[in-house]
């Protein structure tokens, strides 16, 4: 796999891995708090949905990083297209932010997997 395209796919599942430290572990927390823009009474009441969330953001990391690992430009492509879906879905529902935060990584990183393959 070119270098440009492992760099990026590398920093998709850095995000991702992030955004589960944050949903699973730093939700109630004040920089998880910060981050969401969370009441401290809401993200109480949120903090297993976020932590379901989180948990499915570490598939998609494992999911990059064993595309990464096993050089598979198909499975680099499946769990890049999720991200850009979820991103997109997530644009629509609550913010345009995770947009540019989530979706717009994963298409470069898309693009630059599917250059290399």
């Amino acid at each position: 796999m070119d270098v440009v395209a492992y760099v990026l796919v590398g920093l998709v599942a850095a995000l991702h891995l992030y955004f589960l430290v944050l949903e699973m572990f730093l939700w109630t927390k004040p920089l998880g708090r910060r981050t969401f823009g969370n009441t401290p009474e809401f993200a109480e009441a949120s903090k297993v949905l976020a932590a379901n969330q989180g948990l499915y953001n570490g598939f998609l990391v494992a999911g990059l990083v064993w595309g990464l690992v096993a050089q598979r430009y198909d499975v680099c492509v499946f769990f890049l297209v999720c991200v850009i879906v979820a991103g997109v879905y997530g644009a629509i529902t609550v913010s345009s932010r995770i947009l540019v935060v989530q979706a717009v990584p994963a298409l470069l990183a898309l693009g630059a997997v599917l250059l290399a393959w």
